[in-house]
């Protein structure tokens, strides 16, 4: 392991891998992550598959041996042999860690952001179809998914919460996840495996702020620049610590084998080249956190990370920067809002990219 990517482990932070293609499990690579950087978990999203599904080639075979089937079939398919072969690579992982890591997750269509009953339906469809007890069924923290996320969990289901970007939608996350967990226990399923995590974006946080910040143009904005996404993240931290603390019906589910839902940094990538290529990972480093970052960034941060913890400490530094940015006259709220919003179409982009794809693909091996 490198000394970086150990260190940040050793402060409570689980390394994930946001990126996950046929041609990474099959070359030995993630293999190799998992070897010697610490990589104990992957996250997919529809953006992710859309670049491993357009390669010509690695998904070839199984695309002839599926034959004319239709595109959706194909995708569903294609994918979930992915995160099924993953799931197994990382078996060992999830074992040594009771479940904690050694998660792998796979999104529901998109295009289901704000449909509560298809998000249930096809979650358990998913979680049947990967059939492994360390897969996580990604379901997006819109207003509609908020109920899917009880439901799901309620099943005995684990899910990764995709799409947080504000602290109100954040706490209903955490409220959606404890009452799923008493469900789940009302319903007779054994806690000691139901595993979450709730991803809060960072750095997109930091791209719409800081175009603001640069429109205003005062010396005060200047100051600001490069600080909302890890003070809305690190206040995120305090919210879920919080949570845990003063729910009342966490102690006795927690009796019972109930995990937390960790906070997971997602969006990690540094945007903004004046920036540190590690500022997502090394401010953000706490216990029970999960980073799930591109390969990029994993190799930055194990070539020159730091990896101390960086959150304990700064909730009232992190409250002042968001306060200096209402008084500059930026709603917080109203960015996050668009981000949402913003982030659900370009995932649906990216389907109707894989989907254009797969449907090449399908034609191009069958003549």
């Amino acid at each position: 392991m490198t000394e970086a990517t150990q260190r940040t482990s050793d402060s409570g932070v689980s390394i994930w891998l946001d990126d996950l293609s046929r041609t990474r499990i099959e070359s030995g690579s993630l293999q190799d992550l998992i070897a010697n950087k610490n990589v104990v978990g992957v996250t997919t999203n529809p953006s992710i598959f859309q670049k491993a599904l357009s390669q010509v080639g690695p998904y070839d075979a199984q695309l002839k041996e599926l034959g004319k089937v239709d595109v959706e079939t194909a995708v569903r398919e294609l994918t979930t042999t992915d995160v099924r072969n993953a799931t197994d690579i990382f078996r060992e992982t999830a074992e040594k860690t009771d479940f904690v890591d050694g998660r792998v997750s796979i999104e529901v269509d998109p295009r289901l952001a704000h449909d509560t009953e298809n998000t249930e339906k096809q979650a358990v469809e998913l979680w049947k179809k990967v059939d492994r007890p360390n897969a996580m069924i990604k379901i997006p923290a819109t207003l509609e998914g908020i109920p899917a996320i009880t439901a799901t969990l309620a099943k005995g289901i684990s899910v990764n919460v995709t799409l947080i970007f504000s602290l109100e939608r954040y706490e209903q996350v955490l409220d959606a996840f404890i009452e799923g967990i008493a469900q789940a226990d009302a319903n007779g399923h054994d806690l000691k495996h139901i595993g979450s995590v709730g991803s809060f974006f960072v750095s997109r946080v930091d791209t719409a702020v800081d175009k603001l910040l640069e429109e205003n143009g005062s010396d005060e904005a200047k100051a600001l620049e490069g600080k909302a996404a890890v003070a809305n993240a690190r206040l995120a931290y305090e919210l879920f610590e919080k949570k845990f603390a003063e729910d009342p019906r966490w102690p006795a589910l927690e009796a019972k084998g109930a995990k937390k839902q960790r906070p997971l940094w997602a969006s990690t990538g540094t945007k903004n080249p004046a920036y540190s290529d590690c500022k997502y990972v090394d401010e953000l480093v706490a216990p029970f956190i999960v980073n799930t970052m591109p390969e990029k960034t994993l190799n930055a941060l194990a070539d020159h990370g730091n990896g101390a913890p960086s959150i304990n400490g700064t909730y009232e530094e992190s409250k002042a920067v968001m306060d200096k940015l209402a008084e500059l006259g930026i709603d917080i709220k109203k960015v996050t809002d668009k981000l949402e919003a913003d982030g659900v179409a370009s995932f649906i982009a990216s389907w109707d990219s894989v989907l254009a794809d797969t449907q090449a693909g399908i034609d191009r091996v069958n003549g």
